[in-house]
């Protein structure tokens, strides 16, 4: 089932998202919503503070990538309870969009290589490092899990230059493709 992305401007957004266990609700019917709802918007991430759970998972699917960068081909990953343990290697900027702020991208420096630990959607434990496009997507989706954002990253004069797009896209001033919550409207789109 699609669901509806939340919009910059949700509290939920800016929560620090809580460990989830084993025993949570239709786990795997929420992984499976999520992915879908992803594609459907086209996106290469997704975190459940963005579908309004603040909780600590995300999904990440780099393989629209795979022209770039031949490792991601197949790279599809769900990540519970993840913490980021190191960071590494120079900082690189890359255009960056987010499906909770459609229509602006902007470009964001971060860690070419990162080690994290995390469980997968059968609850088995990993300490992986990633690097590249792939560490990128997963700092990107763990932010999100950290009550950031994208625009958080940015220089403070370029966010404050956006500010009045990011309130239209609160206000649901936006078209998007998919379903969308709003948070200074009431009405689901």
């Amino acid at each position: 089932m699609k669901l509806p992305i939340v919009a910059y401007g949700d509290p939920v957004l800016k929560k620090v998202a809580e460990d989830i266990n084993e025993d949570y609700p239709e786990l795997n019917q929420l992984i499976d919503n999520m992915f879908e709802t992803m594609y459907a918007a086209n996106g290469v991430g997704l975190a459940a503070p963005q579908i309004g759970l603040p909780i600590r998972l995300f999904i990440v699917d780099a393989s629209p990538f795979s022209e770039d960068d031949e490792n991601l081909k197949d790279f599809k990953k769900v990540f519970i309870n993840a913490d980021i343990e190191d960071e590494t290697g120079d900082k690189w900027s890359f255009n960056e969009g987010c499906l909770s702020i459609p229509d602006i991208r902007e470009d964001v420096n971060r860690h070419h290589d990162i080690l994290i630990s995390y469980y997968d959607e059968n609850w088995e434990q990993h300490t992986q490092n990633f690097s590249g496009l792939a560490a990128r997507v997963i700092q990107h989706e763990y932010d999100h899990i950290n009550g950031k954002l994208f625009t958080d990253r940015i220089n403070p004069l370029r966010k404050t230059m956006l500010k009045s797009r990011l309130e239209a896209i609160s206000k649901g001033a936006v078209k998007v493709d998919y379903k969308m919550r709003f948070p200074l409207i009431k009405k689901r789109r």
